[in-house]
């Protein structure tokens, strides 16, 4: 078996999630393979993640430089081609910066390419068996490739069980000398932060989130009367920015707001990854929908087959008798 690679993603000294659960699904690539992490940056942020994910991963390179700055996918793609092995498999985490980065890196190495990956059953012989889903997760598709020549997997955030074990005692080693000409035609200019509106949805511990199930602007105050009752904050899906029934500051996902809460409850959200892949750390998801077959029941901790409109208000209702 080729040697498995992870590129981590990290911000403001802190590694994402996604870094516990890349590990996780190489292991079902290999179980007994002895996983790379490669974490790029620039200053001391950089030592400070590296450091961090050593405690996951039994070997870490960090490439330190001026480039590498701000997590640039054209950098980034021509610092990999010049450091990977020609047969390495590479996991990277599946958003925008993983879309980015992926497929005209899989070109380069003359590998395959396999996005947006929700399960891995496995490989027989050079051929990994891997499960995408399609039509916002309403199907599963499974998928063959042949891994002889090396591969790029983007992996879906959320769909692995994060390692939290921090049991590996990893060493770091720096391999900036080893990292190139890094010099490309794209030039980051600058980070323009989401606007913050009157709740700032990504410091509550408890979040209820409404998708199109909540039918109408009018039924938002159910879900608002659950919140008040939990001490929870109201966030939503893409489509109810969209219908303008709240503002963008309260959407959650890949195109909104990254959250970390200790409970989410998604009311009526069918659980598209683009909406899942705002979700870190975690949390205790509670899905009510009643579309049996929505791909959020898949991820949910509990799910509960019910029209949102009639369970809502008997749950705020025994919430309150409490």
């Amino acid at each position: 078996m080729a040697d498995i690679y992870a590129y981590i993603n990290h911000k403001n000294g802190v590694a994402d999630d996604s870094a516990l659960e890349l590990i996780e699904a190489a292991k079902k690539i290999d179980a007994g393979a002895a996983v790379t992490a490669i974490v790029t940056g620039s200053g001391s942020e950089l030592d400070q993640v590296a450091d961090a994910v050593a405690a996951t991963y039994p070997k870490v390179l960090k490439f330190n430089a001026d480039a590498l700055a701000y997590p640039n996918a054209e950098v980034v793609r021509k610092l990999l081609v010049n450091v990977l092995p020609a047969d390495a498999i590479l996991l990277v985490a599946h958003d925008t910066f993983g879309m980015d980065l992926s497929p005209g890196l899989s070109i380069k190495l003359d590998s395959a390419f396999v996005s947006d990956v929700a399960d891995i059953e496995g490989v027989d012989g050079s051929t990994l068996k891997a499960i995408r889903q399609e039509y916002s997760g309403m199907v599963s598709t499974h998928v063959t490739c042949d891994i002889s020549a090396g591969a790029v997997i983007n992996v879906r955030p959320g769909c692995f069980a994060p390692d939290e074990s921090q049991s590996a005692g990893g060493t770091v080693e720096d391999k900036s000398g080893d990292a190139g000409d890094l010099s490309t035609g794209r030039t980051f200019l600058e980070v323009v932060e989401a606007e913050v509106g009157d709740v700032d949805i990504t410091k509550s511990d408890v979040l209820v989130s409404v998708g199109r199930g909540i039918e109408d602007e009018e039924n938002i105050e159910i879900a608002q009367e659950l919140a008040d009752a939990m001490g929870a904050v109201v966030s939503c899906s893409r489509p109810i920015v969209d219908a303008k029934w709240l503002e963008k500051s309260r959407q959650v996902g890949t195109s909104g707001q990254t959250v970390k809460p200790k409970v989410y409850m998604a009311c009526g959200i069918s659980g598209s990854f683009q909406h899942m892949g705002g979700i870190k750390g975690s949390p205790f998801i509670v899905a009510i929908n009643k579309n049996v077959k929505a791909p959020i029941f898949q991820v949910a901790d509990v799910g509960i087959e019910a029209d949102i409109l009639e369970f809502l208000p008997e749950l705020t209702e025994a919430i309150g008798e409490l």
